[in-house]
């Protein structure tokens, strides 16, 4: 039950009696530090020369801190927000029947818009919305036939499909009309002569002038319409003289113009003034 120490903890020094319970109190107060000690030595790398057929082995604290690290990346990549998956879209594919036609309804109903009905080209001149205190409402389109010539007015109910007419437009210069009525183009891009009938240039004639700038616009390889570029500015070449005194609001009177067309004119305006005339409507806008 007694133990034999050196004096003062030295080697060499004369033994010294301890009792059991100093004994016990000095293991436990070596036990920690012997079980560190015995935790050192084996994480101290091996020195022992390797075998041939051995494979290297990594050192033990680069293992815990490896293995620290993974750990780590396992928690963060759990509260990660999760990454959301990018789609490519789609390349819509053009046919020829979508290039060609188009379907519409009455909702995008516009005037000049040229639609197919029958197989012929209608353009509309005019349309009207009638709403109804009971059902859908109505609109009522007048079109033209751009072939015949003929004007037709028809009601139709909201939502009736329509299909736009596949009409081509291609600028084509004014040279010069025969005994025959016939007005001749030549095509800006190819320089080829182009017959106009004209049934076509019909209420139109007289504001197509040499060498103007005009758009043909051609269905399934025949010219329908020739459309004159507006506004254009002409001159007054012969006119009522202004009478004095004449304050009358809205007062008009007819002028002829430099190109041969007529229409109506404020009465302010004298022979030899330069006008904007809107060629579509064939109405006066302002003072050029």
């Amino acid at each position: 039950f007694f133990s034999f120490e050196a004096e003062g903890g030295r080697e060499g020094g004369p033994p010294r009696l301890l009792g059991p319970r100093l004994l016990a109190w000095r293991q436990r107060r070596e036990a920690p530090l012997a079980t560190l000690g015995h935790f050192r030595t084996t994480l101290r790398p091996d020195t022992s020369p390797p075998s041939r057929n051995a494979r290297p082995r990594p050192p033990p604290v680069m293992t815990l801190r490896l293995a620290s690290l993974l750990s780590l990346l396992a928690s963060a990549s759990a509260f990660a927000p999760p990454t959301p998956l990018t789609t490519v879209p789609r390349t819509a594919t053009a046919t020829p029947s979508s290039l060609s036609m188009v379907a519409i309804d009455t909702s995008d109903i516009k005037n000049g818009l040229t639609v197919e009905i029958d197989g012929e080209p209608w353009k509309v001149l005019s349309f009207s919305i009638m709403k109804q205190a009971r059902g859908a409402a109505k609109t009522t389109i007048k079109f033209k036939n751009l072939m015949r010539g003929n004007t037709l007015e028809n009601t139709y109910r909201s939502g009736e499909k329509f299909e736009t007419a596949m009409i081509e437009k291609k600028g084509a210069q004014f040279t010069y009309a025969d005994e025959n009525g016939n007005f001749f183009f030549m095509d800006s891009e190819t320089f080829e002569e182009i017959a106009v009938p004209p049934s076509i240039v019909e209420g139109k004639e007289d504001w197509i002038s040499e060498g103007m700038e005009c758009t043909l616009v051609d269905f399934k390889g025949n010219c329908i319409e020739v459309v004159v570029p507006s506004p254009q500015v002409f001159e007054i070449v012969e006119t009522e003289p202004n009478v004095k005194g004449n304050t009358a609001q809205g007062y008009t009177k007819p002028a002829k113009l430099s190109c041969g067309a007529t229409i109506n004119v404020p009465g302010f305006l004298e022979t030899g003034a330069m006008i904007k005339v809107d060629t579509e409507k064939k109405e006066y806008i302002e003072r050029a």
